[in-house]
């Protein structure tokens, strides 16, 4: 890097503490804060909660994977989340924002209180927050990473830097700083990696050209769609993974949806975000799969190639241009994710554990969030320091095996509660679920995985969780129906579409109260 460089890189943070100090002016509240008050445009909604999906990760840990297997990466990524996030515009999106709109709260998890009860909403709470800092922190140390390639600055100097920028604008503006950021975040990095593509292109004519390259000793075997760890089992396993996580699983994409106005902008939303997922990657990845040709990886796992490539082939100023859209990818994700942290924390934890956060006005209540946001940051940030140690290893064994493990067994009752369908699992079925998913994780990734030789296959390891905490769901349902006329009406309330009646008489709790919610069918405890 050079000055030209340096003047592109600060210049965007310059821009992203400013978006965040103007987004301070819109924030009156915690439902501002958190949802954007429901007045968030669908088309903006959606291109943040694309931009929110994914981090500097895919720069470093899926260049890797690119690298050595080629377009697998995208087969088994990118295509399964557009996939699910279409099927989620239909199954998900709108009922999520009904529990703003008609349950009026701020916090995707608030409404499980009365969908099943206290206990099941602290344990998918607290085992969600702590899952959101072991999965900010491996993007933490991602970028960090890359930053250390370009600027040689230790990889915790780069953590520090990155996570306290990203610390002003998202506590200061909430979640319209989020998404506005994210909207200029989403220009930088479609200049950026137009001008990747490019490059590579450019090069290609010494290959054999744009189709003819395939045909390189290099790129033996990067055109077939599924090899080596990540088969058949692995992309089902990954399309039913992602299918809850980005539908709100993970919390943040949830807050995408709630901030619409409507239920059907919300799926308007889902929708333009699906379709940029299967389009946009397709030109992120390429120069990746074509990075064997051009450069060679000094990580064995080839997670440095991408930023070895962008080095060689790009003029100083671009770049700087293209290091900018390392971060913007990064700070997206890890902003949003403290935002939803934060409304979960202040929204279900703290009323619990301490009777004052029950009485908080607005002032206090925005207050809290910001704390909020700044502590779990900061101790995203301390994981981020251990990512490369035994017990995490590499930045894609944290995302991919941490992240899509634990994910289901959390997501699950979250997510199929919502619908009609598993109206009869009630807390039995989700706590039932939710801890013995998380016991399959364990046993999987560690005592059973240390006495098989060879270890157990990653697609064992990210679908054994999820399929064990769905089965149990759906079976203890059946088994044992907990269905009530309390919980029957929830349900309703969130399936019914906007010209039918069943919200018409839901009046919204107090700041820091969701004990109990007024519906047409009487008052739920």
């Amino acid at each position: 890097m050079n000055s030209l460089d340096w003047a592109v890189l600060i210049g965007y943070f310059g821009i992203m503490v400013a978006i965040g100090v103007w987004s301070h002016k819109r924030v009156d509240n915690v439902s501002d804060f958190f949802t954007a008050g429901g007045k968030m445009p669908w088309w903006l909604s959606g291109i943040s909660h694309h931009m929110s999906g994914y981090s500097a990760v895919m720069f470093t840990g899926y260049a890797g994977i690119a690298y050595t297997y080629g377009v697998t990466s995208f087969i088994t990524w990118s295509f399964p989340i557009a996939l699910g996030i279409a099927i989620g515009s239909k199954l998900f999106a709108p009922r999520i924002n009904r529990l703003r709109g008609r349950l009026h709260v701020a916090s995707p998890l608030e409404y499980l209180k009365n969908r099943y009860n206290l206990k099941t909403q602290q344990a998918l709470a607290w085992s969600g927050m702590l899952l959101k800092i072991v999965d900010v922190a491996a993007k933490w140390a991602a970028i960090s990473t890359l930053l250390s390639v370009f600027t040689g600055i230790s990889i915790n100097q780069g953590i520090l830097i990155t996570g306290v920028i990203t610390a002003v604008y998202c506590t200061i503006g909430g979640l319209w700083a989020d998404a506005l950021t994210e909207l200029g975040q989403f220009v930088i990095q479609l200049l950026a990696g137009v001008a990747m593509f490019v490059a590579v292109v450019s090069k290609l004519g010494d290959h054999g050209g744009f189709f003819g390259v395939w045909d390189e000793p290099e790129l033996a075997g990067h055109a077939e769609p599924l090899v080596g760890p990540y088969g058949t089992i692995f992309l089902l396993a990954f399309l039913f993974i992602k299918l809850f996580e980005y539908n709100g699983g993970m919390l943040n994409q949830a807050q995408r949806y709630m901030a619409t106005a409507t239920p059907r902008e919300a799926a308007r939303s889902a929708r333009l975000s699906a379709i940029l997922w299967l389009v946009w990657p397709v030109v992120l990845f390429f120069p990746m799969w074509m990075s064997p040709l051009l450069v060679d990886a000094k990580k064995p796992d080839g997670s440095d190639s991408y930023a070895l490539m962008t080095e060689q082939l790009l003029p100083h100023g671009l770049l700087g241009l293209v290091i900018v859209g390392f971060f913007s990818h990064t700070m997206a994700m890890c902003s949003s994710d403290a935002n939803a942290i934060a409304a979960v924390f202040t929204r279900d934890v703290a009323p619990v554990v301490s009777k004052a956060a029950r009485g908080w006005n607005d002032r206090k209540g925005l207050i809290a969030a910001r704390l909020t946001t700044v502590v779990f940051l900061g101790l995203s940030m301390a994981v981020a320091t251990q990512v490369n140690s035994p017990a995490f290893k590499d930045i894609i064994t944290v995302v991919i095996k941490w992240v899509a493990g634990l994910m289901g067994p959390i997501a699950i009752p979250m997510m199929l509660g919502l619908l009609r369908t598993f109206r009869k699992s009630g807390p039995t079925a989700a706590l039932t679920s939710w801890s013995m998913g998380l016991l399959a994780f364990w046993l999987v990734n560690y005592p059973i995985n240390w006495n098989v030789e060879g270890g157990v296959p990653l697609e064992y390891q990210v679908s054994i969780p999820l399929a064990v905490s769905l089965i149990l769901y759906i079976l203890i349902g059946y088994l044992k129906p907990e269905d009530t006329p309390e919980r029957d009406a929830i349900i309703e309330m969130i399936n019914t579409d906007d010209d039918g009646s069943a919200g018409a008489a839901v009046v919204p709790p107090q700041a820091g109260e969701a004990d109990e919610v007024v519906t047409p069918q009487g008052r739920l405890p």
